[in-house]
């Protein structure tokens, strides 16, 4: 009966199953007898957790079975599933020990499950956070967890504590977050930090009497200019942080003193200099307390980076005015040779900005009386540089001389993939993606680290030849993709329209017939549909793809690229291959915002078998890639010869249940997942994979480049 309870001698025999070894009825007594005083629910739902923590660890299982009944007695059935993968996480990253200590200390995780329940996670937030960050007018900026769970910005890096739970919602958690990143991207954009620049001024702020209050009072006055800023440019994110503050109880009432200082900086031209003057203006007592979301100023980090971006940044600049100039010189000789400019010579700047705190209006920079046009590189270092300086320093603005800088110093150093295998280095530099276990039910955390390598174009025969090879089925596909192009689309039931539709017309006048009032929505007329598709074609790198599989995924690639041309639209080609979990690499063939022209012809001609296909990994970074792109279809293709392997232990049911569980993942995010693959046996996996009519097994792969061309004709009409 399913309701009844199971006996010592039933939970004895689930345990054996579980640990997939014979353990001695005394070992396993301990814990049976502690569960088989819960109630069948409960009962169910440990021994289920236990096989699933098993997955990874047996001995943490047994852990786990010997403290879940106090686990149960604490916390609900969700915060105990929370605390048992806890310590599954933590034996992936960290090992078996840290694992056990989350186990072992049960009453330490109790105590903070609260933050867990009702917190907002910077880990889980970050995807929303980080696009607003970056949407924000300014320079670009970065988030990352600070390791010391403080608030604070160094100018380019947004630092956030992992958790946030202060509020009882979590709603109202990542508000916080939402309004810490706003005030931060304050202080950059409205130069809180140009006092740095300034030792006249910094002299004001650090005394020789310089205390912790000092800095307090400053942050509390900057507090006040930068709400201000934030209310006139938005509004709405204003309104929740005053309700922020009243939940948290930080309003009160204000002296008189801070009353006129408040006035004097939410004036639109104020500026840091101002918040400066301000500081003997208020006592210590009267200074509010740091609200939720303000943080703290760490100056120290703030300089060093400040420090390094300025040399950086003046370097590439006047580099920069330096091509401009040489660049307007040519065009006025019609001159091809090599041309020097007088490094003497400066810029002008037109028009200025005309607020301190207004980085976001239309610079211009003249030569001799002639507007110079800026490249999208150039208007990104002058805002950079308007963010630190509040407008364009004048010894910017002379155009660097033969050798004056060597800009190479400042790349940053790029790491050799292969390195990986020496172990100079193993995640640094590289993305770090999520991977589905089925049978712990959970993901391991970061566990997949994947590079992003391109492949250098070869020139040889190898586009000719295809051309010429099916130089009549191109000729053929053309012809059906420029019909497809001007294809209008029928709309029905329309108001007016160019014919009867018979279908709403046979509606109407049975509902009149009825006596209900008859629509006038009975025609039909031709509509001109604009486009709006991004393809990825992924393509299977993997060393079983040798020989005339890979030629066939190349040839199929050159006729697919050169018919999107008629079509208009967006592409990607990436390759995917790797070898373990480590070694996940993609490799760039094209991306979005790039032509297709003789160097992305050579890189397909380059295309190269190499190791095993962990495609769960790889499908998620093609999800990453789309999140980047606007358009209203997304369509991921994928050209395989083969279900998912590696070298490890991902071959078999894991490797198709990570990989189906990364479909599921791009097609809530409204992407359309289609897998073309030669192999014979791909019928007893591809259906639970990508679904019963996403996949198209090509039995004869001299037949790929046209059936490649004609899926996609049907994917996107």
């Amino acid at each position: 009966m399913s309701g009844q309870k199971l006996t010592l001698e039933e939970i004895i025999a689930v345990f054996d199953i579980c640990f997939e070894v014979e353990f001695s009825f005394i070992k396993s007594e301990e814990p049976a007898q502690l569960i088989v005083k819960q109630s069948r629910s409960n009962q169910d739902f440990i021994l289920n957790l236990t096989k699933r923590i098993a997955a990874t660890n047996q001995e943490l299982a047994f852990q786990f079975a010997m403290n879940s009944s106090k686990a149960l007695a604490a916390m609900d059935q969700h915060m105990v599933k929370a605390w048992a993968m806890t310590a599954t996480d933590n034996y992936d990253q960290k090992g078996l020990f840290p694992a056990m200590t989350v186990i072992r200390e049960l009453d330490n995780f109790v105590h903070t499950a609260h933050i867990n329940a009702c917190g907002a996670v910077l880990e889980e937030e970050i995807s929303v956070l980080l696009p607003f960050a970056q949407g924000l007018s300014g320079r670009k900026l970065k988030i990352v967890e600070a390791t010391d769970s403080q608030t604070y910005t160094d100018t380019e890096t947004l630092f956030l504590p992992a958790i946030t739970a202060l509020l009882e919602e979590s709603k109202d958690n990542f508000l916080i977050y939402k309004a810490s990143v706003a005030f931060l991207w304050a202080q950059i954009q409205c130069g809180t930090f140009r006092v740095q620049l300034d030792p006249a001024l910094n002299k004001q702020l650090f005394v020789s009497d310089y205390t912790e209050s000092h800095t307090q009072k400053f942050l509390a006055l900057e507090a006040v200019r930068l709400e201000a800023y934030i209310k006139r440019e938005l509004p709405g994110l204003y309104r929740d942080m005053q309700m922020l503050k009243q939940k948290t109880g930080e309003h009160s009432e204000l002296s008189d003193d801070w009353k006129q200082v408040t006035k004097k900086l939410t004036n639109i031209k104020a500026s840091v200099e101002d918040t400066l003057h301000c500081l003997n203006l208020i006592d210590d007592n009267d200074c509010p307390a740091p609200c939720c979301y303000q943080g703290t100023l760490k100056l120290d980090k703030v300089d060093a980076v400040m420090q390094k971006r300025i040399k950086k940044e003046k370097a590439y600049f006047r580099v920069a005015l330096s091509e401009l100039a040489i660049d307007a010189k040519k065009n006025d000789t019609d001159d091809a040779v090599e041309t020097e400019i007088d490094s003497n010579k400066k810029f002008n700047v037109k028009p200025r900005v005309h607020e301190q705190t207004d980085v976001s209006g239309v610079i211009e920079l003249e030569l001799d009386g002639e507007l110079m046009p800026l490249p999208e590189h150039v208007k990104q270092l002058i805002t950079s540089i308007i963010v630190d300086f509040g407008e364009i320093p004048p010894e910017h603005l002379y155009a660097a001389g033969p050798g004056e800088y060597d800009l190479k110093k400042y790349d940053e150093k790029q790491l050799d993939p292969n390195d990986v295998w020496q172990g100079t280095y193993h995640e640094e530099g590289a993305e770090l993606y999520n991977e589905w276990n089925f049978k712990r039910q959970h993901y391991h955390k970061s566990w997949c680290v994947l590079r992003e390598l391109e492949i250098k174009p070869v020139y040889d025969d190898f586009v000719e030849t295809t051309l010429d090879k099916y130089k009549g089925l191109l000729k053929s596909l053309r012809h059906t993709f420029e019909i497809l192009r001007g294809e209008d689309k029928l709309l029905k039931r329309q108001v007016y329209g160019d014919d009867i539709d018979i279908d709403a017309l046979v509606e109407a006048w049975g509902d009149a017939k009825s006596g209900m009032e008859m629509t006038n929505r009975v025609f039909t007329k031709k509509h001109k549909v604009e486009r709006n598709v991004a393809v990825i074609f992924m393509v299977d790198m993997s060393g079983s793809t040798k020989g005339w599989i890979n030629d066939a995924e190349r040839e199929s690639l050159i006729l697919l690229s050169e018919v999107l041309q008629i079509l208009g639209d967006r592409f990607a080609i990436y390759g995917f291959s790797g070898m373990t979990r480590k070694r996940c690499e993609s490799y760039k063939i094209k991306a979005f915002d790039e032509d297709y022209n003789e160097e992305i012809k050579g890189r397909i001609a380059n295309i190269k078998p190499q190791d095993y296909t962990r495609m769960g990994v790889f499908i998620r970074h093609m999800t990453r890639l789309f999140s980047e792109v606007d358009a209203s279809t997304k369509l991921l293709i994928t050209l395989s010869d083969g279900k998912p392997d590696d070298y490890d232990t991902y071959r078999g049911e894991y490797g198709v249940e990570d990989t189906r569980q990364a479909l599921y993942e791009a097609h809530r995010d409204g992407i359309h997942s289609y897998c073309i693959t030669i192999d014979e046996q791909a019928r007893d996996y591809l259906p639970h994979m990508y679904g019963a009519a996403n996949y198209s097994v090509i039995s004869d792969v001299a037949q790929l480049p046209l059936k490649v061309s004609d899926i996609y004709r049907r994917l996107t009409t």
